[in-house]
């Protein structure tokens, strides 16, 4: 059955459009047109505003389960179902540094719960575990690892296909190693690293045009050694994902950071659970406790993030300066374009998703519209 969004201004993720109207049936956008067909069920958003629902790429847990913890369809859901909540219609699950048999049971329950269903879960991002240990934040450090070949092989061949993204520190691989991931289709990301500038610089020259979570994690700016944020900051292929919550990263550093990246500056939430329900978590040598709106481990170090792709958005709009459009293209369209899917999600465009967020001016209420459940 055809639907019609009417009486809304239009934020397609290339441009703002008034007095159009967005026409759908089964899941998809068909067009945006002038003219409301005859018979045809009306949805009236009474002059509020639209936009592409949010892509969140590294989200570890729903509001009940963690998925390094539970790896299975039963915690897939439960992102999927807690990120709709919060305008989020487009999830990557990640699962962090873990053993083989861990990350090999993601990937398939992450396969088998796409096969069954035809939803924003898109895939699952690998955080580790072939990260640098000087820098594996909260990841544990009996489960990180330099990389083998047959691990990386095994890891590619069962993979390629639902991972979409993965996090490493790519001065732990060898250039056999990297080429492997390099050539494997997969989006590499580059974090929990101790790189350099200039070594920065020569694995972004390889490829990686992506790092994981901007600021954490990595060598800082500096004046005589610019460090990974600087080789960011330099190259305009990288991009730049930011967990705005004003603990991981403050909001004058975040300001910095989009003057300097622009189109290539986006929003991710690094979740450990949404909607603050879990107060305590322990799992393996990772412990988190809800302490002022914050999770932190038993160290007082912070352990994932509490805020929603909803939260990001609106404190962005709130203390970056920017257009509301502009805050919802650092959860959207920009997303898509980090991880290649520029032409699959993220827009409201013709054979698009029917996805969408609706909302008002100043993004203070946000509502999620999902016709592709």
């Amino acid at each position: 059955m055809k639907q019609a969004i009417v009486n809304a201004i239009i934020h397609t993720g290339e441009e703002i459009i008034e007095n159009q109207i967005i026409i759908i049936e089964n899941g998809t956008i068909l067009s945006i047109q002038k003219e409301l067909p005859n018979d045809i069920e009306s949805i009236d958003l009474q002059g509020k505003h639209i936009g592409a629902g949010f892509i969140d790429i590294q989200i570890n847990g729903g509001e009940k389960h963690y998925f390094s913890q539970s790896p299975n369809e039963e915690t897939i859901q439960d992102i999927y179902d807690s990120s709709l909540k919060y305008g989020t219609t487009h999830v990557l699950p990640c699962l962090i540094s873990s053993s083989k048999e861990t990350i090999l049971q993601g990937i398939e329950a992450t396969r088998d719960y796409i096969n069954k269903h035809n939803n924003g879960v898109i895939g699952m991002h690998l955080e580790g575990p072939f990260l640098n240990p000087l820098k594996r934040g909260a990841h544990s450090i009996d489960q990180v690892r330099t990389p083998t070949n047959a691990e990386l092989e095994e890891i590619i061949k069962y993979g390629k296909d639902v991972i979409k993204v993965i996090t490493i520190a790519p001065e732990c691989f060898t250039d056999e190693q990297l080429n492997m991931l390099l050539e494997s289709g997969i989006t590499i990301s580059a974090g929990h690293s101790t790189m350099g500038y200039k070594e920065a610089q020569h694995y972004f020259s390889k490829g990686i045009n992506l790092v994981t979570h901007l600021f954490n994690a990595m060598t800082q700016f500096g004046h005589r050694e610019p460090g990974l944020v600087g080789a960011v900051f330099e190259n305009e292929k990288v991009y730049a994902p930011i967990i705005l919550d004003g603990a991981h990263c403050d909001y004058a550093a975040a300001k910095v950071a989009y003057k300097l990246k622009q189109e290539k500056f986006f929003l991710i939430s690094d979740a450990t659970f949404l909607g603050r329900k879990v107060e305590n978590f322990k799992w393996d040598n990772f412990d988190a406790h809800l302490e002022n709106g914050f999770y932190r481990n038993e160290d007082g170090n912070l352990a994932g993030a509490t805020i929603s792709m909803l939260e990001a958005v609106q404190n962005a709009y709130n203390h970056l300066n920017v257009s509301a459009d502009e805050a919802l293209k650092m959860a959207a369209s920009r997303v898509a374009s980090a991880i290649g899917l520029e032409n699959k999600i993220g827009k409201i465009k013709a054979g698009f998703p029917a996805s969408f967020v609706k909302f008002n001016d100043d993004l203070s209420e946000i509502e999620t519209l999902n016709f592709t459940a």
